[in-house]
This record gives structure tokens, C-alpha cells and sequence, in this order.
């Protein structure tokens, strides 16, 4: 055996340290771990594959070409899903996912009797009048089930966490009159509780799963054909050969493709995943620090979720919920993604030239002709989408025909080319994808229920005035910070649900408009995915980037500081969200950037060469001050 260098005893202050760390994984884990996804073989895995492609063949005929009702889609999806979830995600990490027990064929025959019962019983829900027609003891059988799978479902797919709030809702729904005072309610029988939460659109099928059985879906799929058939290299290749002969080309690279990227998966550990398993290791072999390369790809995916024209499920939640377009979502997003990118992509050239690091080799450059010409059909899709968005027609035929421009696209070369098989894998995949989207979804709409039952949300409001008072700085802090609360381990729409549920209404009573108040908590919601605590994205990147998870996450914050400054700017001054004239538009935009740009400089510590401490708190304070000085200059807030 070789020389290994200095052996390092362990001690008592290296033992405690890592049984700290341990400790912290631990309760991570018991909090945030869901199962494993089963790897099927045989016939029993064909078997599978070709239930989840024909669910997802039916969920597409369904959303975009039938004349379904949609509780009857609404009940059929959340049956086929939970089916799907017992027989491909095992109950612990612990399982063996080689093996399908007895037990998950009862659970996958009970989440089918359920949907069958309720799909038999559609018309009478559609007629019978809430808390006044009683429930047969039919009735009430069928909904405990689907309620108990429901929550095993979202146990097993996002984690303890988000299913003991779910199961704390449901407590304070039951036993919340027994608390008396101002957190007190009426008695809630059980059947009381039922009625609300299956039997009318207020619960469980809900918003958050019928946006997720129609154009959450579709975007889904829409994602999926075009990784399949070569367009998520593109983008990558795209962004090699805009930026990769610059400083610090590969981490410009990674900021480019994966929001690129994220804006088409619309999940942040999944983009992660995806680019960061490429541009991570480049960013360490160029010299940056493994918790750096980690941090901006943590950084740069988690802001695809917001970049138009895709986004991601919550911007389509957002738009059923607040009954704005998705058009005019989009377009007031487009400003505060760029600005969101900026700071990252700054702070990446300014950390390249601080440290000396230059770009890729110039032969491993793809150039920007040939880059084109060979992918630049993958362009038409996302062209495709902004037409339809523009002319009028839902995000559901937007994500179709979107979805139909790629297939067109990629039989144009003989490597694209989708195949029969092919497109049974992606049918596969799209339903693979979508079924923690449905655990979450299902989640979302018990905890709407309960807080529609108990008029929770006045409560909340009456704290959250309590804490801020009436100033909209501090109500706004403090919704940011709930958000980023609620949002820990979750997905992005819980998330994002929560905080609408709960939040917004303060919001809008303290005069916030409704788009920017909105997409103020969309953003935070986004951002919990990369907030320490918990950070499933940094967990996600640990592995990649060999590096601490909270290191990275603590850092990522750090890169991405535009996203915790930016949605405060455009609800100080709308312009920011294209309510404005040209003018106040341009000139808000331009004094954003320059501020955020400011800020970074005194973060990172350069600019042309390094900086002191009194120069760099000096400019940390004038580009706060010049985020924020638009509507003084100008007049722009009334």
C-alpha cells in the first residue's frame, strides 16, 4: 500500500462535528425521504410501463380532446395515479425496489375501487347540495379511502414533512373547536369534514389536482418528448457556444442551460440532476471550488421555475387560482427573470476574474453556425407555445400544440426521430414524472379544504397584521419569510398554495396589487427549494458536487440574492411587471440591474481589481438604494 499522508486522530472536537452533521442528515431524512422508485423487470415491469403509458394516453385525450367534466377527470386522474404511486414508489427508503409486495396490490385495487365508486356516483355529487344531503355509509366508506391513500401517497412521494402539516390540518379540522379562543372553531363533524373536502371542489379535488391532471400534465410531457429527441443538448450546446470561450465559461454555461432547461422541467432538483451532472464536474475541472460549482447550478436551475414562457406547475396554479391569465402572467415575468439572472451571471465573471479563470479550450467550443443548424428546430416548440399563449388559447392547447411542434421538428433529422418506442417511453416517463406532482397536488387541496372549513386564512391574517401592523415593508417581510417556512421540503406548488391560501389576502388588504403580490410569494416558494435549512436542490447537487449541502445552500442564497431582492422591487414599483409606460419600464428595469449589479460587487469583492470593506458596504448600500429609487425619481408610485 502507497503512502497516504498524515493520518488525523480523531478527536473529541472532529467526533462531536460529525456526530452533528450525522445527526442533522438524520432528521433530514426522516423528515424529507420519500420511497424509492421500484425497478420492475419481466413481464410484471412491461406490465406496469404500459399502465402508466396508457394512463398518461388517456390523461391527454382527456385535458385536450374530450368532453369530460372535470370532476369526472379530476377523480379518474388522482384513482390511476395513486394505482401508479403503490406499485412504483416503495413505502421506505429501506425497501427493497426489486420486490412488489402483496400488500401495494391492495392499495392499488382500493385507490381503483375508490375511483370507480365515485366515477359511478358523479352525477349525484354534480346535483346534491353540501351539508344538507347526507352521505351514505357507501359514500363515506369511499371517501375515507381515498383520503387515507392519498395521504400514504404523498407520504411515500414528497415526504414525512409536508404529510404531518397535511395531517396537522386535518387535527385542527376535527378537534380545532375543542381550542376555543381566537384559533378556535365551530364543531366539525366527520361527515361534516368529508362532505367539504371530497365531495365538492373545495378539497381534495380541488385546484391544485385539476391543474395537475390537465396542463401541469401536458407541460410535463411537452419537457419530456423534447429531452427525448435531443433538445435539452441543444440548449446546452447553445450556451457552450455563447459563453464558453468567456471567463469562467463553463459556470456561464451552467447559469444559461439550466435556466434554460428549468424552464421546460419546471422542477429544481430535477434540473440539478439533469445539467449539473455535466456542467458541475466542468466548473471543477476549470478550478472553481466544489461548493461553488454546486451553488450556481443550484442557483441557475432553481430560477427556470420562473422564466417564461413554460414556468412551472405553480404559475399554472396561479393562474386558476387568481383567475389572471397565464398570458399575462408570463409576460409580467419575463423583467424579473432577467433580472434574476443577471446577479448570478455577474457574480460568476466576477468570481472567474478574481481567481483567474479563463474559458473552455477553444476546441471544445461548438460553434454558434453549426450549433444552429443542427438544433436550432428545438427553438420552434418554445415559438410555438408564445403563439398560442398570445392568440387566446389555454395553457392546455398551448402545451399541445407545443408538444406537437417538437414531434414535427424532430423528424427532420434521422437521430431525432421519435419511434414507436419511443414514444411509448415517453408516455411512460410523463406519468413516472407527474406522480409526485400528484402527491403534492392531492396535499395541496386537503389543506384548502381544511382552511376553507375553519376560515383559518381570516385567523392567519389577523396574526400576520398583529405582527407588521399596517406597514406593507414589514407585512411583506414577513410573508416572504412564511413562505420560505412553508416551503421547506416541500414542492414548489405546496409551497406556493399555502402561501396563497393563507398570505395573499393580507396582501391585497394592505393594498398590494394582486399580480405583484402574487408572483411575490411564487417567488419565495421557488426559493425555498435552495433556502438552508433543508434545500432539497443543494441535496441534490451535494452528490455531484462532492461538497456539504448546506455549504452549497448557504452559498446559492448568496448567488441568487437578485431572487430575495427583486420581488420586493417590482411590488414597490409595477413597472417592473410591465404596468407602465415605455419609459418607467426601461428606466426601472435599467436601475434594478444596475443596483443588483452593485450588490454583487460588493459581495464577491471585486470589480476591476479587489475591494476594501468601507468601499464594498458603501456600494452594497447605494445598489439597495438604487433597486428601490425609480418610483422616487420618477413619480412612478402613487
Amino acid at each position: 500500500m502507497g503512502f497516504q499522508g498524515p493520518v488525523r486522530r480523531a478527536g473529541p472536537g472532529l467526533f462531536i462535528t460529525s456526530y452533528c452533521r450525522n445527526f442533522e442528515l438524520s432528521l433530514v431524512s426522516i423528515a424529507f425521504d420519500t420511497g424509492l422508485r421500484r425497478k420492475l423487470t419481466g413481464k410484471l415491469g412491461t406490465g406496469v410501463k404500459v399502465f402508466a403509458a396508457a394512463t398518461a394516453a388517456w390523461t391527454v385525450y382527456a385535458a385536450g380532446f374530450s368532453r369530460t367534466d372535470v370532476l369526472s377527470l379530476t377523480i379518474t386522474f388522482l384513482s390511476l395515479m395513486l394505482v401508479l404511486t403503490f406499485l412504483l414508489i416503495t413505502p421506505t427508503v429501506k425497501s427493497n425496489p426489486a420486490k412488489l409486495p402483496w400488500f401495494e396490490w391492495i392499495g392499488a385495487g382500493l385507490a381503483l375501487a375508490a375511483g370507480g365508486y365515485f366515477l359511478t356516483q358523479t352525477e349525484n355529487i354534480a346535483v346534491r347540495i353540501t351539508l344538507l344531503t347526507p352521505l351514505s355509509t357507501y359514500d363515506v366508506a369511499a371517501a375515507t379511502a381515498i383520503i387515507l391513500l392519498s395521504i400514504e401517497a404523498m407520504r411515500r412521494t414528497v415526504g414525512l414533512g409536508l404529510t404531518a402539516i397535511v395531517l396537522l390540518f386535518i387535527a385542527y379540522n376535527l378537534f380545532g373547536d375543542l381550542l376555543g379562543g381566537p384559533m378556535g372553531h365551530g364543531e366539525i363533524s366527520y361527515t361534516h369534514f368529508l362532505d367539504i373536502m371530497v365531495f365538492t371542489t373545495d378539497g381534495l379535488f380541488g385546484v391544485p389536482l385539476r391543474v395537475a391532471a390537465t396542463y401541469a400534465f401536458l407541460f410535463v410531457m411537452f419537457g419530456t418528448v423534447l429531452a427525448k429527441t435531443g433538445g435539452s443538448d441543444f440548449f446546452f450546446d447553445i450556451a457552450a457556444s455563447l459563453t464558453g470561450g468567456t471567463k469562467g465559461g463553463p459556470a456561464k454555461i451552467a447559469v444559461i442551460s439550466s435556466g434554460m432547461y428549468g424552464t421546460i422541467s419546471g422542477s429544481p432538483t430535477s434540473d440539478v440532476v439533469t445539467t449539473g451532472s455535466v456542467t458541475i464536474p466542468m466548473m471543477k475541472r476549470l478550478g472553481y471550488s466544489s461548493t461553488f460549482a454546486g451553488a450556481v447550478e443550484v442557483a441557475a436551475s432553481t430560477g427556470g421555475s420562473l422564466v417564461p414562457p413554460v414556468m412551472g406547475a405553480a404559475a399554472f396554479i396561479m393562474a386558476e387560482y387568481t383567475n389572471i391569465d397565464y398570458l399575462d402572467i408570463a409576460l409580467a415575468a419575463i423583467l424579473p427573470a432577467m433580472l434574476y439572472y443577471i446577479p448570478i451571471y455577474l457574480q460568476v465573471h466576477l468570481r472567474a476574474s478574481k481567481i483567474g479563470l479563463e474559458g473552455l479550450d477553444p476546441s471544445l467550443i461548438p460553434p454558434v453556425l453549426a450549433t444552429l443548424k443542427r438544433g436550432g428546430m428545438f427553438l420552434v416548440p418554445l415559438v410555438v407555445i408564445t403563439w398560442a399563449l398570445v392568440n387566446g388559447y389555454t395553457p392546455t392547447y398551448a402545451a399541445i400544440y407545443g408538444t406537437m411542434a417538437v414531434v414535427v421538428v424532430s423528424m427532420l433529422r434521422k437521430d431525432t426521430r421519435l419511434t414507436p418506442s419511443r414514444v411509448f417511453d415517453i408516455l411512460a416517463d410523463t406519468c413516472v414524472k407527474t406522480v409526485a406532482v400528484t402527491g403534492a397536488c392531492a396535499a395541496a387541496g386537503l389543506v384548502i379544504g381544511g382552511i376553507t372549513m375553519t376560515g383559518l386564512a381570516s385567523k392567519f391574517g389577523v396574526l400576520v397584521f398583529l405582527i407588521s401592523g399596517d406597514s406593507v415593508l414589514v407585512s411583506l417581510m414577513v410573508a416572504a419569510g412564511l413562505t420560505l417556512l412553508l416551503g421547506l421540503g416541500m414542492p414548489t406548488p405546496s409551497a406556493y398554495i399555502l402561501a396563497a391560501v393563507l398570505i395573499a389576502p393580507v396582501m391585497q388588504d394592505l393594498g398590494v396589487d394582486l399580480m405583484a403580490g402574487h408572483l411575490f410569494l411564487l417567488y419565495f416558494a421557488v426559493m425555498s427549494a435552495l433556502t438552508p435549512p433543508v434545500a432539497v436542490a443543494a441535496y441534490a447537487a451535494s452528490a455531484l458536487a462532492d461538497a456539504p449541502p448546506l455549504k452549497i445552500a448557504a452559498l446559492a442564497v448568496r448567488i441568487a440574492i437578485g431572487a430575495f431582492l427583486v420581488p420586493f422591487a417590482f411590488v414597490h414599483d409595477p413597472a417592473l411587471i410591465l404596468q407602465g409606460t415605455p419609459f418607467e419600464i426601461a428606466s426601472a428595469f435599467i436601475l434594478v440591474a444596475t443596483g443588483l449589479s452593485m450588490v454583487v460587487a460588493a459581495q464577491e469583492g471585486y470589480l476591476k481589481g479587489p475591494l476594501t470593506v468601507p468601499i464594498r458596504l458603501m456600494l452594497f448600500i447605494a445598489g439597495l438604494c438604487t433597486i428601490f429609487l425609480r418610483p422616487y425619481l420618477f413619480g412612478g408610485l402613487s
